[in-house]
């Protein structure tokens, strides 16, 4: 009546911030709400998640902490805050979290991709592909573990089994550029440069300044021969990022017959 805004106005306000990626506005407005109830399950949520944006990870944790006192089986808080300890280094805790959130709700796909995610990075590739099946049979029209499985999957150098993992995440998104990026990548790590190149072409034209893309249309047309336009390719490459791509060629095998190559050489500086 006289101008002040109540809670709900408050959380209209603030989610408002959140949907345009302003999280501290926000978090103003989530502090204002919480110092009326301070069990706010949704403000408490929303700040934490602010939080994390911001990498304000210890205060994070402090939200997502209270939310699961409140309620043991909040899955989601219990996986943000894993989130927040793993972007803190405490890989161990972050762990124990991943595992709380999927004993508090086996159904909850997030907690399974993350830990995933992150025994990946442990390097414990076949448990991490066990946890992200996990997570693609809960979700199966989220792209994000059939992604990250499939990266998994290259590195691994199962390169037809990756390959069908990018091509299932561009059936449910065609318009994840990453995955068809690395759709075209295990193309040619299966030695299919022609489709690879097809793949990289079409990507280019939404991305033509994209120095990986014209690095890897580059290897596929060194592997069929093409050694003009593949060093015209390179030297563009290289222009747009020196040190990565001129690090990635010298050490790059489908280069190998080029290293005789007085252009070569010079782009390269070998």
């Amino acid at each position: 009546m006289f101008g002040s805004k109540n809670d709900d106005d408050l959380m209209y306000d603030a989610m408002s911030f959140m949907e345009k990626n302003q999280p501290k506005g926000a978090i103003v407005l989530f502090n204002k709400i919480l110092k009326n109830n301070p069990k706010n399950i949704t403000a408490l949520f929303n700040k934490g998640l602010a939080l994390n944006q911001i990498k304000k990870y210890s205060d994070a944790i402090t939200c997502f902490y209270t939310l699961e006192e409140i309620n043991p089986k909040d899955a989601a808080a219990i996986n943000n805050m894993g989130i927040a300890m793993a972007e803190m280094g405490n890989i161990q805790g972050a762990s124990e979290c991943y595992d709380r959130a999927i004993k508090a709700d086996p159904k909850y796909g997030p907690s399974y991709f993350n830990k995933g995610v992150l025994l990946d990075r442990l390097q414990d590739h076949a448990e991490a592909l066990e946890f992200l099946n996990k997570a693609i049979m809960i979700e199966p029209k989220k792209p994000n573990a059939q992604f990250y499985k499939g990266i998994i999957l290259g590195k691994l150098k199962k390169h037809e089994e990756a390959l069908n993992c990018f091509e299932s995440v561009c059936k449910i998104n065609p318009s994840h550029m990453d995955a068809l990026f690395h759709k075209g990548i295990e193309l040619a790590e299966l030695e299919n440069h022609e489709k690879a190149i097809e793949i990289f072409d079409q990507i280019l034209t939404k991305f033509r300044d994209n120095a990986n893309i014209i690095y890897a249309k580059s290897r596929s047309k060194s592997a069929l021969g093409e050694i003009p336009e593949s060093l015209e390719l390179l030297k563009r490459a290289i222009a747009l990022n020196p040190k990565t791509i001129r690090s990635w060629a010298k050490a790059e095998k489908i280069f190998e017959r080029l290293h005789d190559n007085e252009q070569f050489r010079k782009i390269v500086k070998l």
